[in-house]
């Protein structure tokens, strides 16, 4: 049967919308962009304790005094573990998400509820939107809207729409025909009938449907954060990336608390607002059998006055909190403040380099937000214009694919390190096996398996589309696709067990001054010839800050200071990276006026 070429259809329609409808996405992502700014402002202005007392108060009114207690607990948990903001914008992206989903899902399902056939048109388009893996709809997410947190809102609303247009159209369906007649029989208008009977009797559904929405939306977090979304989806990703546990736990518990709230919440608040709720309450409260403490609720009026009451606190202290002090003003002298983005792979010398230039440009007067992304993504981001610049570009062999499609929208300003080389590495225990060619037919000794780093790598492209076919070694081996740090981990455990391994390394990396290792030997040249690590920055990013371009440009590291950073990070240990830097500049206090130089203003 002749291949269908599916897939060449979808990527030509996909840039033929790009080509013609980029006007279209702009605004989108304007609008999107704006909301989700403004949502984050308003929850991240507070004080965090005093913002948990306000989602307190919340939690007190619908589920109870205990209810209350428990929300403020787990908020303040959050806020204990430094993962506030992170919280507070993960929040805002489910919110908007919620917004945009119910806006559409809500008057979908009325419109299918009152029509056959579009309810018979719905439902396919439903059920494809609900099966296909929501980590597809980030590439053309990606490809419309850049990296950020809007193609993660985007594939969060699509992912999430289903429930809402499904549990709008059951719930007015399940009203009672009679009672339906019985208002028409009355004389009442179709849109009275729909807002005065079916919607009110509909609504314990519809806020199932809501729910369900929320629950989604949060299922989508960690999704977003490998397009930087940032937040505990970005937390996520970078102890995934890192296989930092300790993150993941943190990042993990706050998703949990976050998921736990607003489903009793939304659970809630839709027997409140629904009049068989509200029956139902009054009918569990007459059996309880008298107020228990931990059961009360408070009258609405004293739970508006509390939430006024703590958020006009929350404000006053946002204002007072707003002082610059003098010596940040006197630091703001070459950037003034001005935002600068930095994207970077899970590499070691793009992390090492990309904190280095964090804390520079922080000293500078810079404000620098840092995004881990796959290369892919950092790629695309880079020509989009979402992010500024990154450090780790291997060119011109291992990042050829991605330099080729972008070179247009992209500037190089030069290498700072090389040359490099890629290469299979075996412990130095493994006797007998020094080149790639002493790799035929030992499988069985390495389980079949070479250890690989993220599948987006270029040098992973290499490996198997050259290096393995050069040598013979396709059929006997399997690459595991992973990530940097999961690598090292198992090079780690392979070692101290003295068992046989062969990893994908790549030169200068500390592995080498850590463990005795050989890199297999090369005869055909598979791997090419070294790359030199380059800095590449979006289209136009020398013009807009031009003494930044100049500082890069002439950027250059030798390799006892990389590997030597790179030393430092490692036993600084993971999340401290920026610490670790700024350890290392102290010890080497030249090289930041070196690389940042800046006028020195008169003597006095």
């Amino acid at each position: 049967m002749p291949r269908l070429h599916i897939g060449n259809w979808v990527s030509s329609g996909v840039d033929w919308l790009q080509s013609h409808l980029s006007w279209l996405f702009d605004a989108i992502s304007a609008i999107v962009t704006g909301m989700y700014d403004g949502i984050d402002a308003a929850l991240s202005a507070p004080e965090p304790l005093l913002f948990a007392g306000i989602l307190a108060v919340v939690a007190w009114w619908l589920r109870g005094l205990l209810g209350g207690v428990l929300a403020f607990a787990g908020f303040a948990l959050i806020d204990s573990i430094e993962l506030w903001d992170d919280a507070m914008s993960t929040l805002s992206l489910v919110l908007v998400a919620t917004i945009v989903t119910l806006v559409i899902a809500v008057p979908l399902g009325v419109w299918a509820s009152r029509s056959k056939a579009v309810s018979a048109v719905t439902r396919p388009v439903l059920d494809f939107m609900q099966t296909m893996p929501a980590m597809v709809y980030l590439i053309p997410g990606i490809i419309f809207f850049g990296v950020g947190v809007v193609p993660g809102i985007i594939a969060t609303i699509v992912f999430a729409l289903p429930p809402g247009v499904r549990m709008t159209e059951l719930g007015i369906r399940q009203v009672d025909k009679e009672l339906v007649e019985a208002a028409e029989a009355f004389g009442t208008t179709p849109r009275n009938t729909l807002l005065r009977v079916q919607l009110p009797l509909a609504l314990p559904t519809i806020m199932a449907g809501i729910n369900q929405v929320i629950m989604l939306g949060l299922s989508m977090v960690v999704i977003a954060g490998m397009v930087g979304g940032g937040g505990l989806g970005g937390a996520v990703y970078r102890a995934i990336g890192n296989v930092d546990i300790g993150l993941g736990f943190e990042a993990g518990i706050s998703i949990v608390i976050l998921a736990m709230y607003l489903d009793r919440m939304t659970g809630a608040l839709g027997r409140q607002v629904s009049p068989l709720g509200r029956r139902a309450l009054a009918k569990a409260k007459s059996l309880a059998g008298g107020l228990k403490i931990w059961n009360h609720r408070p009258q609405p009026a004293v739970a508006v006055v509390g939430v006024v009451v703590l958020a006009l606190a929350a404000g006053g202290v946002g204002l007072l909190g707003g002082a610059t002090s003098a010596d940040a003003a006197a630091g703001a002298k070459v950037g003034q403040g001005k935002k600068v983005s930095i994207g970077y792979i899970p590499w070691d010398e793009g992390i090492a380099s990309t904190f280095l230039w964090k804390e520079m440009l922080e000293k500078r007067g810079f404000e620098v937000e840092t995004k881990q992304l796959e290369a892919g993504a950092l790629y695309t981001g880079l020509a989009g214009g979402q992010v500024d610049f990154q450090t780790d570009s291997w060119l011109p062999v291992t990042h050829a694919q991605y330099w080729k499609k972008y070179q247009n929208k992209l500037e190089d300003l030069g290498p700072w390190y090389g040359p490099t080389s890629l290469e299979l590495s075996v412990p130095s225990y493994m006797k007998g096996v020094d080149s790639l060619a002493d790799l035929k037919g030992k499988a069985d000794r390495f389980k079949g398996r070479i250890i690989g780093i993220e599948p987006s790598a270029g040098m992973m492209g290499i490996l198997k589309d050259k290096v393995l076919g050069d040598y013979g070694l396709g059929g006997e081996y399997k690459v595991v696709d992973g990530s940097t740090p999961g690598m090292l981990a198992e090079l780690k455990r392979a070692y101290d067990k003295k068992e046989p391994i062969v990893t994908t390394l790549w030169s200068p990396h500390w592995a080498y001054s850590t463990y005795d290792l050989k890199k297999l030997k090369d005869p055909k040249g598979s791997w090419g010839k070294g790359d030199g690590v380059h800095t590449l920055a979006r289209k136009g990013f020398a013009a807009d800050n031009p003494q930044v371009a100049k500082w890069l440009k002439s950027f250059k590291m030798t390799e006892k200071q990389l590997t030597d950073l790179e030393a430092r990070i490692q036993k600084t240990g993971k999340g401290k990276e920026q610490d670790a830097v700024r350890a290392w500049l102290k010890d080497n206090p030249s090289l930041a006026d070196k690389w940042t130089p800046v006028a020195k203003g008169p003597k006095k």
